[in-house]
C-alpha cells in the first residue's frame, strides 16, 4: 500500500520556530503513528515540514495566521502507510509551544502494483514530458556532499532504490539508469538554492519547477518506467533526508 496525505495548516497566532522545527515535528508526528525514526536503510515515510510563506532570520522562522500551510506525509510500505491512515491530528496540532488549527485532510492511495500495471503492464502511450515540482529543499549525496541539482540520473537513481526496496516488482539496475540518461534531459528549469537545516549543520538544496524531456525515438517500454518512477516520486520525494522534510515532489503531466 502506498498512501499521500496531505492536510491544510493554519497557525492559531503568530508561530515563531527554529528554524530546525522540521525535526520536531517529525520527531511528533511518529510518536503519534507509534513509529520509531531511523531505523531503516531506506525511510519508509516522506515528510514535507510546513510548505508556504515564512518569514525568515538567521535562526528562526516565522508562519502567519494569515497564511496557509500544506503538510504532507507519505507512506512507502504497509506498516508505515497504516500508520499515517490511521492518524488522527484532530482539529489542532499543538507543538515547541504553538498550536495549529488543521483543516481539509486528503488522502492519495494506491499501491505499488496498481502503480505497474497502469503504466506499464496495459502498455499505454508514453508520455514524453513531465513537469515537476520541488516543494522543499532537495539535494543527492554524494559522498561526503551533497548536490544541489537536478540531474535526471540522480533523480531516477533516487525513485528507482526507493521502488526496488519497497515493491515485489524489480525494475532494473545500472543498465536501467545508463539508459534513461542518454534518453532524458532537462527541457527548462526554474531552480533557486536554500538551505535546509538537519540538527547542527545546513544542507544547500534546490526548489522550483523542472521540465523532463524523454527522446521520442526511445524505447516505448522504457519511457514508460521512466512515467512509473516519475509518478511514485510523489509517494517517495526525491533524494536525500526526505524523512526530515527535503525533497517533497509533486508533479503534471503533458502529452
Amino acid at each position: 500500500m502506498l498512501i499521500r496525505s496531505h492536510w491544510t495548516v493554519v497557525p492559531c497566532e503568530p508561530a515563531v520556530l527554529p528554524r530546525s522545527y522540521h525535526l520536531e515535528l517529525v520527531k511528533e508526528l511518529h510518536r503519534r503513528m507509534g513509529l520509531e525514526m531511523g531505523n531503516n536503510e531506506i525511510p519508509t515515510i516522506a515528510y514535507s515540514g510546513l510548505v508556504g510563506f515564512s518569514s525568515r532570520s538567521k535562526e528562526f522562522m516565522t508562519f502567519h495566521p494569515d497564511q496557509l500551510y500544506s503538510l504532507s506525509l507519505s507512506g512507502l510500505c504497509d506498516p508505515a502507510s497504516k500508520a499515517i491512515a490511521d492518524l488522527d491530528l484532530s482539529e489542532q496540532l499543538e507543538f515547541l509551544g504553538f498550536k495549529f488549527e488543521l483543516r481539509d485532510r486528503t488522502d492519495e492511495t494506491s499501491s505499488y502494483e496498481e502503480l505497474y500495471t497502469t503504466l506499464i503492464g496495459d502498455e499505454p502511450e508514453p508520455v514524453y514530458h513531465f513537469e515537476l515540482d520541488f516543494k522543499t529543499p532537495t539535494a543527492f549525496s554524494q559522498n561526503r556532499i551533497h548536490l544541489p541539482l537536478p540531474l535526471p540520473i540522480s533523480m531516477f537513481r533516487s525513485w528507482l532504490e526507493r521502488w526496488n526496496y519497497f515493491s515485489s516488482v524489480y525494475l532494473g539496475g545500472d543498465d536501467l539508469l545508463a539508459y534513461l540518461n542518454d534518453v532524458v534531459a532537462i527541457g527548462r528549469h526554474n531552480i533557486k538554492t536554500r538551505k535546509f537545516q538537519v540538527y547542527r549543520s545546513f544542507i544547500t538544496g534546490f526548489i522550483g519547477n523542472v521540465r523532463l524531456q524523454i527522446l521520442r525515438r526511445s524505447d516505448p517500454l522504457l519511457a514508460n518506467v521512466a512515467h512509473l518512477l516519475v509518478q511514485y516520486s510523489q509517494f517517495a520525494g526525491t533524494g536525500a533526508k526526505t524523512r526530515l522534510g527535503m525533497g517533497q515532489t509533486q508533479i503534471q503531466l503533458e502529452n
